[in-house]
């Protein structure tokens, strides 16, 4: 689904993006006196899109500015809609488990996130652990964020995470592969003094 999502993103704003350039490029090459074709919506540097009768064509008539108003509004509501949908994290809610009868069961996604929360706190160096699952119910993938010690070996850490964590909820889910993203942070804390 989010490469579905991320296909439909970029064909949308390339059309929207294309449409803009021609319409807003052919009014300013118009507007510097480029000569335009016979066909175009407006003839020359003195010439206007919309005439003082088109503009004020609805105006007495009482159900024209609810209207404007209203599409205004169900534009900007779609333009919010959208914008937010980018920014949503899609937490994956169950997770299929392949029990070799060919129906399968359900794992809830947080029981899944949770196994792997509690492997990777269990690690030597990780004060803080989270997890959230996204992709497809048949093949789930999963970003983890770990929070080290001061003491702790990075490199050592994702080797550990990946042997023992990953692999444990790999194995508890049934699944074949778990791809993972892993971003780390490190606490803060004091400098020490060495005297």
């Amino acid at each position: 689904m989010t490469g579905v999502l991320r296909t439909v993103n970029r064909i949308v704003l390339g059309l929207l993006g294309l449409l803009l350039v021609v319409g807003g490029g052919s009014v300013l090459a118009v507007g510097l006196g480029v000569k335009p074709p016979s066909w175009w919506i407006h003839d020359g540097k003195k010439d206007v899109l919309l005439s003082v009768a088109d503009r004020q064509r609805w105006r007495d008539d009482g159900w024209w500015w609810p209207v404007v108003i209203a599409a205004l509004g169900v534009v900007v509501l779609l333009a919010l809609w959208w914008l937010v949908a980018q920014f949503r994290r899609r937490r994956l809610s169950e997770v299929l488990v392949d029990t070799g009868d060919g129906e399968g069961a359900l794992l809830r996604g947080r029981a899944l996130e949770s196994v792997l929360v509690s492997g990777a706190e269990a690690l030597d160096g990780v004060e803080r652990a989270g997890a959230l699952l996204t992709g497809r119910r048949s093949a789930p993938q999963a970003r983890v964020g770990l929070t080290l010690a001061p003491h702790a070996s990075p490199g050592a850490t994702l080797d550990r995470l990946s042997d023992e964590a990953l692999a444990r909820a790999r194995d508890s889910a049934g699944l074949d592969s778990l791809p993972t993203e892993v971003r780390l942070k490190a606490v803060k804390h004091r400098a020490e003094r060495v005297s």
